[in-house]
């Protein structure tokens, strides 16, 4: 049986595996904000695993502020993740899931394609995620790993910034404006491939991207988080000197620049 459980954040997606953990067995101690961390990792010490769930803007913080003990527990499923994100706080080895799910208020979950989920604590997990009937499967070296984070970072980051200048869904956004999505596509891989220090198959990057499109057609392109993920691209390509024409015509139609 599964052991503790710590669920640092308890959002729509903290919700979603705060249910799949407790269904699978686990022990489930949430931590919110004003969480006194270290009293935490006293009352639960050894736990299986130490979920963080927050969003990408407080991803950083929240690592920082885990308790030493907790560090090579730790598993991690924000969106434009990339393994910088954890070296940089110093954790070791994470469980890391790249969510093809989204949670929001008052709807129920929309499954897109399976959830590849790697490192030590991946088939609790998957296990977990199969009580609430969400498929995830266990990905079971490094490379592939980052290939689906990758992967993932592609079709949010293409969606959302192509989707600014087209609205729509995302089948309307290949269906109609292809050429555009390409483009912001190919931009996007090279920043990853900066920030990662990594060449990608960018053939398999777009048929992945392209089947996520078509699994669920009617997914809108853009939202909220949309503006915010055009200026920290530009951002990775102002410090790294990349060239991106597309992206910088669309921050500068929408008044994002960096």
């Amino acid at each position: 049986m599964p052991g503790d459980a710590v669920l640092v954040g308890v959002g729509e997606m903290g919700g979603i595996f705060a249910k799949a953990l407790l269904r699978a067995g686990a022990s489930v101690h949430p931590v919110l904000r004003d969480t006194d961390r270290a009293v935490a990792s006293q009352r639960v010490p050894e736990p299986e695993l130490v979920l963080v769930t927050v969003a990408e803007a407080d991803l950083h913080p929240a690592l920082r502020s885990l308790p030493p003990e907790w560090r090579t527990r730790t598993g991690l499923l924000q969106n434009e993740l990339l393994p910088r994100d954890w070296t940089a706080s110093h954790i070791v080895d994470p469980t890391v899931a790249v969510v093809w799910f989204e949670k929001k208020k008052g709807q129920d979950v929309r499954v897109i394609t399976s959830s590849p989920i790697g490192g030590p604590a991946a088939q609790l997990l998957v296990d977990a995620l199969a009580t609430c009937s969400i498929p995830a499967h266990v990905v079971s070296t490094d490379e592939e790993l980052l290939f689906a984070l990758v992967e993932k970072n592609c079709y949010i980051l293409t969606a959302n910034i192509a989707g600014l200048e087209t609205g729509g869904s995302v089948g309307e956004l290949w269906a109609v404006h292809e050429v555009l999505a390409t483009a912001v596509f190919d931009e996007i891989v090279t920043i990853q491939e900066h920030l990662t220090g990594e060449k990608f198959d960018r053939d398999r990057l777009l048929a992945g991207m392209v089947a996520a499109f078509e699994a669920d057609p009617g997914h809108g392109a853009t939202g909220r988080s949309a503006p915010s993920r055009l200026e920290r691209a530009l951002s990775h390509a102002t410090d790294r000197g990349v060239q991106v024409p597309t992206l910088r015509e669309i921050g500068q139609a929408h008044g994002v620049t960096r």
